[in-house]
C-alpha cells in the first residue's frame, strides 16, 4: 500500500505528462502519426523523445505533444507535424528520435523551420 505523499508524487509526475497531451488553441501543437505504418516506420521513440525533451526544457505550458492515426502518406513515415497559432502546418517526414530533438532546438524554440526535413524538401507540397 502506498501512502499518502507517494501518491501525491505520482499524481504530479502523471499530471505533467497530461498536460503534454492537453488541446489548447494557443499553445503550438506537435503531432506524430501513430498508425500501424508509422509505428512500424519508428514513430514511437520519435513521439516519446519530443515529449520527453518538452517536458525536460520546461516547454509544457506552450507546447503540447499529441498523437493521432493516419497521415496517408505511409512512404514518408515517421511524420511528425507542426502546427503553430497563425502559421501554415510544417510537415516533417522520415523522422527519427536525433531530428526530433533538432526540431525541438531549431523550430520550437529558435523559431526556424527545418526545412531538410520536410514534405517540401521531398517535392510534394
Amino acid at each position: 500500500m502506498k501512502t499518502l505523499a507517494e501518491l501525491q508524487a505520482i499524481r504530479e509526475k502523471m499530471q505533467s505528462q497530461v498536460n503534454l497531451r492537453a488541446e489548447d488553441h494557443n499553445h503550438i501543437r506537435v503531432v506524430v502519426g501513430m498508425a500501424t505504418c508509422g509505428i512500424a516506420a519508428g514513430a514511437r521513440p520519435v513521439l516519446n523523445t519530443l515529449a520527453q525533451e518538452v517536458q525536460t526544457r520546461g516547454l509544457t505550458d506552450k507546447i503540447s505533444v499529441t498523437q493521432t492515426g493516419c497521415i496517408g502518406l505511409c512512404q514518408y513515415e515517421p511524420i511528425v507535424e507542426v502546427m503553430e497559432p497563425g502559421k501554415d502546418k510544417v510537415t516533417y517526414v522520415k523522422m527519427n528520435a536525433d531530428k526530433a530533438v533538432e526540431i525541438v532546438e531549431r523550430h520550437l524554440i529558435g523559431g526556424h523551420v527545418v526545412e531538410k526535413y520536410t514534405m517540401s524538401a521531398t517535392g510534394l507540397k
